[in-house]
Protein backbone atom coordinates (compact mmCIF):
# COMPACT_ATOMS: atom_id res chain seq x y z
CA UNK A 1 0.00 0.00 0.00
CA UNK A 2 1.17 3.67 -0.57
CA UNK A 3 2.61 4.95 2.39
CA UNK A 4 3.62 8.90 1.08
CA UNK A 5 1.65 10.13 -1.56
CA UNK A 6 -2.23 10.77 -0.77
CA UNK A 7 -3.98 13.54 -2.58
CA UNK A 8 -2.95 17.05 -3.57
CA UNK A 9 -5.10 19.36 -5.22
CA UNK A 10 -3.57 22.96 -5.92
CA UNK A 11 -6.10 26.15 -7.44
CA UNK A 12 -8.00 23.69 -8.63
CA UNK A 13 -10.64 25.02 -11.12
CA UNK A 14 -13.02 23.47 -13.53
CA UNK A 15 -15.21 24.74 -15.65
CA UNK A 16 -18.58 23.87 -17.47
CA UNK A 17 -19.06 26.31 -20.22
CA UNK A 18 -19.24 29.63 -18.32
CA UNK A 19 -19.94 27.73 -15.33
CA UNK A 20 -17.49 27.53 -12.87
CA UNK A 21 -17.93 24.62 -10.63
CA UNK A 22 -14.59 24.49 -9.07
CA UNK A 23 -12.87 27.77 -7.93
CA UNK A 24 -9.09 27.83 -7.32
CA UNK A 25 -9.40 25.08 -5.07
CA UNK A 26 -6.45 23.62 -2.77
CA UNK A 27 -6.32 21.00 -0.30
CA UNK A 28 -4.71 17.75 0.79
CA UNK A 29 -5.68 14.11 1.62
CA UNK A 30 -3.63 12.34 3.22
CA UNK A 31 -2.28 8.71 2.74
CA UNK A 32 -3.68 6.27 5.09
CA UNK A 33 -6.71 8.74 6.57
CA UNK A 34 -10.10 8.99 5.35
CA UNK A 35 -10.81 12.57 4.01
CA UNK A 36 -14.10 13.32 3.68
CA UNK A 37 -15.36 16.07 1.01
CA UNK A 38 -18.54 17.90 2.55
CA UNK A 39 -20.67 20.41 0.66
CA UNK A 40 -24.65 20.81 -0.41
CA UNK A 41 -25.29 19.70 -3.96
CA UNK A 42 -23.82 21.90 -6.40
CA UNK A 43 -20.79 22.91 -4.10
CA UNK A 44 -18.46 21.25 -6.64
CA UNK A 45 -17.46 18.03 -4.72
CA UNK A 46 -17.81 15.70 -7.54
CA UNK A 47 -16.22 17.84 -10.30
CA UNK A 48 -13.35 17.31 -8.27
CA UNK A 49 -13.43 14.27 -7.49
CA UNK A 50 -13.70 13.16 -10.76
CA UNK A 51 -10.80 15.27 -11.92
CA UNK A 52 -8.63 13.51 -8.97
CA UNK A 53 -9.97 10.05 -10.31
CA UNK A 54 -8.68 11.36 -14.07
CA UNK A 55 -12.11 11.20 -15.72
CA UNK A 56 -12.75 14.61 -16.32
CA UNK A 57 -10.00 17.47 -17.39
CA UNK A 58 -9.25 20.58 -15.35
CA UNK A 59 -8.96 24.24 -16.62
CA UNK A 60 -6.09 24.88 -14.87
CA UNK A 61 -4.29 23.96 -11.53
CA UNK A 62 -2.21 20.88 -10.21
CA UNK A 63 -3.73 17.93 -8.78
CA UNK A 64 -1.01 15.09 -7.33
CA UNK A 65 -2.81 11.08 -6.81
CA UNK A 66 -0.86 8.97 -5.17
CA UNK A 67 2.55 10.76 -6.70
CA UNK A 68 0.60 10.40 -10.46
CA UNK A 69 -1.02 13.02 -12.16
CA UNK A 70 -4.09 11.67 -12.83
CA UNK A 71 -4.52 12.49 -16.60
CA UNK A 72 -1.06 11.58 -17.74
CA UNK A 73 -0.59 8.93 -15.54
CA UNK A 74 -4.30 7.19 -15.25
CA UNK A 75 -3.68 3.82 -17.05
CA UNK A 76 -1.03 3.61 -13.93
CA UNK A 77 -3.78 5.32 -11.55
CA UNK A 78 -6.17 2.93 -12.96
CA UNK A 79 -5.21 -0.01 -11.92
CA UNK A 80 -4.79 1.48 -8.34
CA UNK A 81 -7.72 2.37 -7.47
CA UNK A 82 -10.88 1.89 -6.19
CA UNK A 83 -14.14 4.06 -7.75
CA UNK A 84 -17.57 4.01 -5.73
CA UNK A 85 -19.99 5.75 -7.63
CA UNK A 86 -23.81 6.43 -6.17
CA UNK A 87 -25.83 3.64 -8.16
CA UNK A 88 -26.15 2.33 -11.20
CA UNK A 89 -23.60 0.76 -13.33
CA UNK A 90 -25.00 -3.06 -12.93
CA UNK A 91 -26.73 -5.10 -15.26
CA UNK A 92 -30.32 -6.15 -13.87
CA UNK A 93 -29.98 -9.45 -13.53
CA UNK A 94 -26.59 -9.84 -12.38
CA UNK A 95 -26.38 -11.66 -9.20
CA UNK A 96 -24.40 -10.61 -6.17
CA UNK A 97 -21.52 -13.48 -6.20
CA UNK A 98 -20.97 -13.48 -9.90
CA UNK A 99 -20.80 -9.50 -10.38
CA UNK A 100 -18.41 -9.13 -7.67
CA UNK A 101 -16.43 -12.33 -8.63
CA UNK A 102 -16.02 -10.58 -12.22
CA UNK A 103 -14.39 -7.58 -11.11
CA UNK A 104 -12.49 -9.22 -8.80
CA UNK A 105 -10.87 -11.46 -12.38
CA UNK A 106 -11.14 -8.49 -13.98
CA UNK A 107 -8.52 -6.39 -11.81
CA UNK A 108 -6.65 -9.72 -11.15
CA UNK A 109 -5.21 -8.03 -7.59
CA UNK A 110 -5.89 -11.04 -5.15
CA UNK A 111 -8.84 -10.18 -3.83
CA UNK A 112 -11.11 -12.91 -2.86
CA UNK A 113 -14.67 -12.27 -4.09
CA UNK A 114 -16.34 -15.02 -1.61
CA UNK A 115 -14.42 -12.85 1.33
CA UNK A 116 -15.53 -9.56 -0.24
CA UNK A 117 -19.48 -10.53 -0.58
CA UNK A 118 -19.07 -11.79 3.53
CA UNK A 119 -16.93 -8.51 4.22
CA UNK A 120 -19.46 -5.97 2.92
CA UNK A 121 -22.79 -8.33 4.56
CA UNK A 122 -24.51 -9.19 1.78
CA UNK A 123 -23.67 -13.24 2.04
CA UNK A 124 -27.04 -14.01 2.83
CA UNK A 125 -27.97 -11.78 -0.40
CA UNK A 126 -25.12 -13.25 -2.71
CA UNK A 127 -27.43 -15.67 -4.84
CA UNK A 128 -29.89 -12.20 -5.22
CA UNK A 129 -30.04 -10.57 -8.60
CA UNK A 130 -29.25 -6.47 -8.20
CA UNK A 131 -32.71 -5.51 -9.16
CA UNK A 132 -34.04 -7.90 -6.29
CA UNK A 133 -31.76 -5.87 -3.39
CA UNK A 134 -32.85 -3.02 -1.92
CA UNK A 135 -31.21 0.58 -2.06
CA UNK A 136 -28.88 0.35 0.61
CA UNK A 137 -27.74 -3.34 -0.30
CA UNK A 138 -27.20 -2.07 -4.32
CA UNK A 139 -24.91 0.66 -1.90
CA UNK A 140 -23.15 -2.51 -0.55
CA UNK A 141 -22.51 -4.17 -3.65
CA UNK A 142 -21.03 -0.95 -5.17
CA UNK A 143 -18.90 -0.40 -2.61
CA UNK A 144 -17.57 -3.86 -2.92
CA UNK A 145 -17.30 -3.62 -6.55
CA UNK A 146 -14.83 -0.61 -5.25
CA UNK A 147 -12.86 -2.79 -3.17
CA UNK A 148 -12.16 -5.89 -5.80
CA UNK A 149 -9.53 -3.54 -7.18
CA UNK A 150 -7.29 -4.22 -3.91
CA UNK A 151 -6.89 -0.19 -3.95
CA UNK A 152 -4.35 1.83 -2.67
CA UNK A 153 -6.65 4.34 -2.78
CA UNK A 154 -10.69 4.67 -2.74
CA UNK A 155 -12.85 7.36 -4.52
CA UNK A 156 -16.80 6.74 -2.68
CA UNK A 157 -18.91 9.05 -3.55
CA UNK A 158 -22.20 8.71 -0.62
CA UNK A 159 -21.57 5.61 0.50
CA UNK A 160 -24.03 5.61 3.26
CA UNK A 161 -26.98 7.53 1.32
CA UNK A 162 -30.19 5.67 1.56
CA UNK A 163 -28.17 2.50 3.59
CA UNK A 164 -30.14 1.24 6.94
CA UNK A 165 -28.23 1.45 10.50
CA UNK A 166 -27.17 -1.84 9.82
CA UNK A 167 -25.94 -1.20 6.74
CA UNK A 168 -24.00 1.64 7.88
CA UNK A 169 -22.37 0.52 10.95
CA UNK A 170 -20.87 -2.25 8.04
CA UNK A 171 -19.56 0.43 5.50
CA UNK A 172 -17.94 2.41 8.22
CA UNK A 173 -16.17 -0.57 9.41
CA UNK A 174 -15.09 -0.95 6.04
CA UNK A 175 -13.95 2.60 5.21
CA UNK A 176 -12.30 2.29 8.65
CA UNK A 177 -10.35 -0.87 8.35
CA UNK A 178 -9.41 0.16 4.46
CA UNK A 179 -7.76 3.45 6.04
CA UNK A 180 -5.92 1.06 8.77
CA UNK A 181 -4.53 -1.29 5.92
CA UNK A 182 -2.80 2.01 4.59
CA UNK A 183 -5.73 2.57 1.61
CA UNK A 184 -6.29 6.74 0.85
CA UNK A 185 -9.58 7.03 1.39
CA UNK A 186 -11.65 10.07 -0.14
CA UNK A 187 -15.19 10.27 0.31
CA UNK A 188 -17.84 12.82 -0.91
CA UNK A 189 -21.15 13.15 1.12
CA UNK A 190 -23.59 15.87 2.10
CA UNK A 191 -24.15 14.60 5.93
CA UNK A 192 -22.38 15.85 8.22
CA UNK A 193 -23.07 14.01 11.25
CA UNK A 194 -22.36 10.84 9.17
CA UNK A 195 -18.92 12.23 7.98
CA UNK A 196 -17.90 13.55 11.85
CA UNK A 197 -18.13 9.88 12.70
CA UNK A 198 -15.56 8.46 10.08
CA UNK A 199 -13.65 11.51 9.32
CA UNK A 200 -10.28 12.04 9.93
CA UNK A 201 -9.96 15.47 7.56
CA UNK A 202 -12.62 17.38 6.13
CA UNK A 203 -12.64 19.87 3.54
CA UNK A 204 -15.76 21.96 3.39
CA UNK A 205 -16.75 22.86 -0.16
CA UNK A 206 -18.91 26.28 -0.84
CA UNK A 207 -20.05 27.35 -3.87
CA UNK A 208 -16.93 25.79 -5.54
CA UNK A 209 -14.51 26.97 -3.46
CA UNK A 210 -12.69 25.47 -0.65
CA UNK A 211 -14.04 27.24 3.01
CA UNK A 212 -12.27 25.04 5.66
CA UNK A 213 -9.73 21.53 5.27
CA UNK A 214 -7.57 19.85 7.98
CA UNK A 215 -8.26 17.41 10.78
CA UNK A 216 -11.49 17.39 11.92
CA UNK A 217 -10.94 17.41 15.48
CA UNK A 218 -8.61 21.01 14.48
CA UNK A 219 -11.71 22.35 13.12
CA UNK A 220 -13.78 21.50 15.77
CA UNK A 221 -13.94 24.57 18.55
CA UNK A 222 -15.03 24.36 22.34
CA UNK A 223 -18.22 25.97 23.33
CA UNK A 224 -17.73 28.35 26.02
CA UNK A 225 -20.45 26.11 28.67
CA UNK A 226 -20.95 22.54 29.03
CA UNK A 227 -24.22 20.88 29.53
CA UNK A 228 -25.09 18.19 31.29
CA UNK A 229 -28.40 16.32 32.90
CA UNK A 230 -28.85 15.21 36.61
CA UNK A 231 -31.48 14.88 38.75
CA UNK A 232 -33.72 17.84 39.14
CA UNK A 233 -33.33 17.90 42.92
CA UNK A 234 -29.21 19.41 42.47
CA UNK A 235 -28.44 22.42 44.36
CA UNK A 236 -27.34 24.41 41.34
CA UNK A 237 -26.17 26.96 44.56
CA UNK A 238 -23.99 24.68 46.00
CA UNK A 239 -22.17 23.35 42.85
CA UNK A 240 -21.73 26.58 41.78
CA UNK A 241 -19.59 27.52 44.51
CA UNK A 242 -17.79 24.29 44.86
CA UNK A 243 -17.11 24.72 40.48
CA UNK A 244 -16.30 28.56 40.52
CA UNK A 245 -18.59 29.21 37.72
CA UNK A 246 -22.10 29.69 37.34
CA UNK A 247 -24.53 26.95 36.85
CA UNK A 248 -27.68 27.59 35.54
CA UNK A 249 -30.75 24.88 35.39
CA UNK A 250 -32.51 24.86 31.90
CA UNK A 251 -35.33 22.94 33.25
CA UNK A 252 -36.20 18.69 32.99
CA UNK A 253 -32.93 17.77 34.82
CA UNK A 254 -30.90 19.89 32.46
CA UNK A 255 -28.34 22.35 33.55
CA UNK A 256 -25.34 24.42 32.16
CA UNK A 257 -22.20 25.51 33.61
CA UNK A 258 -20.85 28.59 32.36
CA UNK A 259 -17.38 27.74 31.60
CA UNK A 260 -15.08 26.01 28.61
CA UNK A 261 -15.34 21.94 29.35
CA UNK A 262 -11.81 21.51 30.17
CA UNK A 263 -10.53 18.25 32.31
CA UNK A 264 -10.05 19.88 35.25
CA UNK A 265 -14.02 21.31 35.07
CA UNK A 266 -15.25 18.23 33.80
CA UNK A 267 -13.27 16.41 36.88
CA UNK A 268 -14.94 18.23 39.61
CA UNK A 269 -18.31 18.53 38.48
CA UNK A 270 -18.53 14.37 38.43
CA UNK A 271 -17.33 14.42 41.58
CA UNK A 272 -19.20 16.63 43.00
CA UNK A 273 -22.31 14.85 41.66
CA UNK A 274 -21.02 11.19 42.98
CA UNK A 275 -20.30 13.18 46.30
CA UNK A 276 -23.49 14.01 46.35
CA UNK A 277 -25.50 11.37 45.38
CA UNK A 278 -26.56 12.90 42.30
CA UNK A 279 -26.62 10.60 38.28
CA UNK A 280 -24.39 12.14 35.32
CA UNK A 281 -27.04 11.14 32.94
CA UNK A 282 -25.19 12.88 29.82
CA UNK A 283 -22.41 15.59 29.38
CA UNK A 284 -21.49 17.93 26.69
CA UNK A 285 -18.62 18.72 26.73
CA UNK A 286 -18.73 21.56 24.84
CA UNK A 287 -17.18 20.62 21.15
CA UNK A 288 -19.31 21.60 18.40
CA UNK A 289 -20.15 19.20 15.88
CA UNK A 290 -19.17 19.32 12.64
CA UNK A 291 -22.82 20.77 11.86
CA UNK A 292 -21.91 23.57 13.98
CA UNK A 293 -18.31 23.97 12.53
CA UNK A 294 -20.00 24.18 9.13
CA UNK A 295 -22.58 26.60 9.78
CA UNK A 296 -19.53 28.48 11.54
CA UNK A 297 -17.44 28.38 9.11
CA UNK A 298 -19.77 29.46 5.70
CA UNK A 299 -22.08 31.30 7.77
CA UNK A 300 -25.16 29.08 6.74
CA UNK A 301 -28.16 29.70 8.48
CA UNK A 302 -27.18 33.30 9.59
Amino acid sequence: METVNGVVVENLVVRYGDVTAVDHASFTAPAAKVTVILGPNGAGKTSTIEVCEGFRKAASGHVSVLGLDPSAGHRDLTGRMGVMLQGGGVYPSARVRDVIAHFCALHDRGMDAHNLVERVGLAHRAGATWRRLSGGEQQRVSLALALAARPDIAFLDEPTSGVDTDGRDIIRAVVRQLADDGCTVVLASHELAEAERIADNVVLFRSGRVIASGQLQDLLQRRGTVGFSSSSALDAVALSAHLGHGVNPRGGGRFEVDAPGTTHLVSMLTGWLADNGHPLDSLDAGTETLEDAYRRLTGAGS
